[in-house]
């Protein structure tokens, strides 16, 4: 289910994003805000990856190295 919010923007800010539309780049301002939620996300996404593998990589983590399927008791 879809729900509203309603933003704020700075007249430069509204300027360069009906300037996308026009252009094409996006159907609509609500596709051009979609799209940078999905870049954010994907950024988060990234940083949650980068945190992990350098937790495996220094051996922070909370995991058990199993050597055999035994170890999964």
């Amino acid at each position: 289910m879809r729900q509203v919010i309603n933003l704020s923007l700075p007249a430069p800010l509204v300027k360069a994003v009906r300037r996308e539309v026009k252009n094409g780049d996006y159907a609509s301002t609500s596709e051009f805000f979609r799209h940078l939620l999905r870049l954010w996300n994907t950024k988060q996404l990234a940083e949650e990856i980068r945190r992990a593998r350098e937790e495996f990589r220094t051996k922070k983590g909370t995991w058990k190295e199993l050597r055999s399927l035994d170890d999964l008791d």
